[in-house]
């Protein structure tokens, strides 16, 4: 973390904002301006009350992910998922970019996550349950995905007005 500076809260993108569907640019170089970035989404997650967060939401096309852990956040950069199990689970999830929308999503029991850590360095993370499942929602931010995509057919159609109009808000 840069301590010189404040950091600042950044905006989270709402549902209907295009960025949230594009597809992230790879991080080339993890400079000090990608460490500030960093930071303030580090904040930025605490401050919201949220278990994860990636760089779309605050309206930067990168590949970044910040996870809440119990210690100190894990930052990903550039994750991927390497491996992931056969058997899946069901859960609910919500998300800052979707606020007031609770949905139950099937994921990935255990994943194997390959990323580089805030300083560029290569690392492998071997997670199962609700840890695996916010890793696998914030990576889907990272390729234009929101975890109602996934939700099962009957659910999206209960969804479909409150997500209407949440994406009316979104342009006005």
């Amino acid at each position: 973390m840069i301590k010189s500076r404040k950091m600042s809260l950044l905006q989270i993108k709402k549902y209907g904002n295009p960025i949230l569907r594009k597809k992230a640019e790879k991080v080339e170089k993890i400079d000090w301006q990608m460490r500030i970035l960093i930071d303030d989404m580090i904040e930025t997650m605490q401050e919201e009350g949220g278990v994860g967060l990636a760089a779309p939401q605050v309206g930067v096309s990168k590949r970044i992910i910040i996870v809440k852990d119990d210690i100190i956040p894990l930052v990903l950069v550039n994750p991927q998922i390497i491996e992931k199990s056969q058997k899946k689970i069901s859960g609910e999830e919500g998300c800052l970019s979707v606020p007031g929308i609770v949905a139950k999503v099937k994921r990935a029991k255990k994943i194997i996550v390959g990323a580089l850590d805030e300083q560029g360095k290569e690392i492998a993370i071997k997670t199962d349950d609700v840890f695996s499942r916010i890793i696998q929602h914030e990576i889907d931010h990272l390729n234009g995905i929101l975890f109602t995509d996934r939700v099962s057919f009957l659910d999206k159609l209960k969804l479909k007005n409150k997500l209407k109009e949440l994406e009316k808000n979104a342009s006005s």
